[in-house]
């Protein structure tokens, strides 16, 4: 069994922006593939990936810089996210980044269940952010109804990247 080194370095350190910025570069580049297919922002959630395996691997403070980072450069250069989906999505990348922050500096051990727990953790919480604050349950389920997909790659995809890829 290969085991996974697990980093959270500090806000001090030049390695936290640098790997932040590696992350950030990911999910810029992963969504732009996404998007040249039809509904594939809404269908597979690629913003959320990097977010998820850096601050899995590297710790809350990584994933904080990348799920804010992500949505606002995407954002400015792209004009995806849209800036009125923007606040949900910053929402939901925060709490990812949160929940897989603590899921490994919690149990040190990467596994398909704890990813899909950090997964239902963010969306559950978040699609109850979002619910709030655009005041349209329809809406706020979106990623439930359409995101699926997304949700098995965040979770099998992650945990083959973060075991098999970035295991250094």
């Amino acid at each position: 069994m290969m085991n996974v080194k697990f980093y959270a370095p500090d806000y001090t350190e030049k390695r936290t922006y640098g790997v932040a910025a590696l992350f950030v570069a990911g999910n810029i580049l992963l969504p732009q593939l996404f998007h040249l297919v039809p509904q594939g922002g809404m269908t597979w959630l690629p913003i959320y990936f990097f977010t998820l395996v850096g601050a899995y691997k590297y710790g809350w403070r990584v994933g904080l810089l990348t799920a804010v980072l992500s949505p606002l450069v995407n954002s400015w250069m792209f004009g995806m996210p849209q800036p009125e989906v923007l606040p949900a999505i910053l929402l939901k990348s925060v709490l990812l980044a949160m929940a897989a922050g603590y899921a490994a500096a919690r149990f040190r051990k990467v596994s398909l269940l704890l990813l899909l727990a950090v997964v239902l953790a963010y969306q559950v919480l978040g699609t109850l952010g979002e619910w709030v604050m655009s005041g349209d349950m329809f809406l706020a389920l979106q990623d439930f109804r359409m995101g699926l997909p997304g949700m098995a790659l965040q979770v099998v995809g992650g945990y083959l990247f973060i075991k098999y890829v970035i295991n250094k």
